[in-house]
């Protein structure tokens, strides 16, 4: 049922960061990103947020899924 989350890995590729500095600045490992773009993490709304703010980007550009409304 997980999904790989290509919409942050390509907003992330944008801003030319790795998943290293994307955890810095969101303060989270390396893994936590990794597992959230493979889809096998399901982030905290805070965690989205933050995510969001960094990379420019609403929450629903970033987590919300096509063809769940």
């Amino acid at each position: 049922m997980a999904q790989k989350n290509l919409k942050m890995k390509a907003a992330r590729a944008e801003q030319d960061l790795s998943q290293d500095e994307l955890a810095q600045r969101v303060g989270v490992t390396r893994q936590t990103i990794g597992m959230i773009e493979a889809g096998k993490f399901n982030p905290s709304l805070s965690l989205c947020i933050s995510i969001c703010r960094t990379l420019g980007r609403t929450l629903d550009q970033l987590f919300w899924e096509e063809g769940s409304q």
